[in-house]
Order: structure tokens, then sequence, then C-alpha cells
């Protein structure tokens, strides 16, 4: 029999959250972004899920590759666009969108040779700064990407730093629209928070909302998911292997972290940091035991944790622990952005950390 660990993707709480991200971006399009395999989900058992939005974002050519090959005839887009003149041949072959954001990709489109001229998203550095032209020089970037006949529409693009945060998105924002003010095509400028804290002002023609798809809140712990009325859509489950009885003194795993201080029965679950459960969650973590919230004790280890049974006495050999998402055994929800907290990460990271050793069920309802 295989090592009971196992993860679900939820393809109803996937199409549950986009709606909600369309709810808060009426009147424009939404792109499902689905890089880094899809969040960690993987695009397969994603795309079901995220099929009714208007186009699907992504970073790497061969998922771009795939998404065409599940069926998907709508809009692709390269969110840091290509990285290489080669990669031209494959935008044009599988009619992908792409970004712009350098001297260097204008360079490569205007030695393409192409019969069919392509969109981009011309990508400005607003504040951000990582990707995109500055403000004083996006201007003469849209001018010489309008002047090619390998380019078709551009469309403006920028990216938040702070639309989760206190700063918010003004001085960003101000900048981005008097660079833009006199330019035509679309535009996409809200990431998941955006779309959610900072509606309708960020709409714009499209939105892009990543996290928020997978059922994490994007500005956890100011507002978690339930605020935010989103779903978990990934669920990572095992069992417990063992049940320990204890007395006081008695102390649990590597480095004797945790010293129990009175009888205490503590159960053992096949999960560790090979699995993608994050090491640098500690005692106190919240797991769930039959549906029931307790914490782990100890440390991670690298197949194992151990969790405190003290709210679940009746939890035996083979009892379900959930180590985020949902519980098949009662619904009971724990918040991967809750765990990630106690790891001093974000969901994010969780979602795409789980281990190739780790077996998906089939995606359900």
């Amino acid at each position: 029999m295989p090592r009971p660990i196992l993860a679900t993707v939820h393809t109803a709480a996937l199409r549950h959250n986009l709606d909600r991200a369309r709810r808060s971006a009426v009147d424009a399009r939404v792109w499902a972004v689905v890089k880094a395999n899809a969040y960690g989900h993987g695009i397969e058992r994603v795309f079901e899920g995220l099929r009714g939005a208007d186009g699907f974002a992504l970073l790497d050519l061969a998922e771009a590759e795939r998404v065409r090959a599940l069926g998907w005839r709508g809009p692709v887009l390269l969110l840091e666009g290509v990285f290489d003149a080669r990669d031209l041949e494959l935008c044009s072959r599988l009619d992908l969108w792409h970004s712009v954001h350098c001297d260097e990709q204008i360079d490569m489109l205007a030695a393409h040779k192409t019969l069919k001229p392509q969109r981009v998203f011309l990508k400005m550095n607003s504040g951000m700064n990582r990707l995109g032209f500055s403000p004083e020089r996006f201007g003469s970037a849209w001018t010489r990407l309008n002047a090619l006949p390998q380019v078709d529409e551009i469309s403006l693009m920028t990216h938040f730093s702070d639309a989760d945060g206190p700063r918010g998105i003004e001085h960003q924002l101000e900048v981005f629209e008097r660079a833009t003010r006199d330019l035509p095509g679309e535009r996409s400028i809200a990431n998941s928070a955006a779309t959610l804290r900072h509606a309708p002002r960020t709409r714009g023609d499209w939105v892009r909302p990543g996290i928020v798809l997978y059922g994490s809140a994007p500005d956890f712990p100011e507002h978690d998911a339930a605020h935010w009325q989103l779903q978990p859509t990934m669920s990572l489950s095992t069992r417990l292997i063992s049940v320990q009885t204890l007395k006081a003194g008695d102390t649990i795993g590597y480095g004797s972290r945790f010293a129990a201080d009175g009888p205490l029965t503590i159960g053992i679950a096949a999960v560790g940091y090979a699995d993608g459960y994050p090491r640098h969650c500690d005692t106190g973590t919240p797991v769930l035991v039959n549906g029931v919230r307790t914490r782990m004790v100890g440390r991670v280890s690298m197949d194992m944790i151990t969790v405190d049974l003290t709210p679940v006495p009746d939890a035996a050999f083979g009892a379900e622990v959930t180590l985020w998402g949902r519980s098949a055994l009662t619904g009971a929800v724990l918040p991967i952005d809750e765990v990630a907290q106690a790891a001093g990460t974000v969901g994010y990271e969780l979602m795409c950390a789980v281990a190739p050793r780790v077996p998906f069920a089939p995606a359900d309802e």
C-alpha cells in the first residue's frame, strides 16, 4: 500500500474563486494566472476549473504548449515575454501574446521574420523596479514597437508592489496614468490584491488574478480567505501512523525542542519536509485531525511530524490528518495562509513546494 499522504485539487473551488475575482472586476476580462505549474496545483488539474477565464497567463513556453494541448484556443500571455529570439517562432506557431519589458525584446521582434504580426503587452516599471521601461522611456518604446510590421496591437501593463499593504497603489497608478495618457491600447494593471482591494479603480481592460484563484488571501493576515469569500483549492492530507503516550518531561523528536509538561498523547503523521511541508513550522502550527483543530509539537522531520491529540482523544492509527485545505471527513477548513504564517512564509510557497513524491488525487468537484 502506498504511503498515505495525498494532495487533492478542488475544481469547484477554482470555479468559485474565478467567479469571485470576476465579480470584483465587472466588465474587465480575466487572465487566469497559471505560472509555476498553476501555483503547484498542475495545469492539467486546474484547467477544467479555470477554463471560464478569458485567457491564461504564465511564464514558461512549455507550459504554454500544455495549455494549447488541452484544447485552449483563446489568449495565452507570456508574463515575462521571450528569453531568446528563437522563442518568437513558438509565439507565432502557438499564437501567444507576450510581454515586452526591455530593449532587447524589441530588438528580437525587429529581427523576427513572420507573416502574422504579434500581440504584445508593453510593460512599465512604475515603481516595482523589477521589469519594465521607466515612465520616461515608455512612450519611445511604444513608438518603436508601433513602427514594427511584426507587431499588431500593443496593450499597456504594469505591476503593483504594495497593493496588499498600507502604502497602496496610488503612487504607482498616478505614474502609470500620466505616462500612458496619450497612448492607445488596452490596460492591464491589477494583480490579485489590486483586483480585490482596489476595484474598480484598477479594473482596466484585463485583470491578472493569481493567488486568489487558489484560495489564498493576497493580504493575509489583515484579511483571511473567508473575508474575501475564497475557497481552498488544494488540500494536503495524510494519516496517523502511530500513537504515543508521554509522561511529564518526555521530549519529542530531534533536538528535544518540546517537552511534555504532563501526560500527553501524540500522533505521528506521515508527512515531512521531503514532502514539501515546511521545516520551519514548529510547536503550535495548526493541524486538523479527523477534522478537529489541534497543533503540531516538536520539529518537522524529513518524513514525519508529531501532533497533539488532546482535542481528539479518540484519534487512533489511520486517523485523517489535514495539513492544509479541507478535511474530507468533516469539511472543516484549515487555511493554508495560517500554516504558512507559522512557517514564516506565504501560502504561495507552500503550494509551489509540494514535492514530486506526493501523489495527487484526481481533481474533484
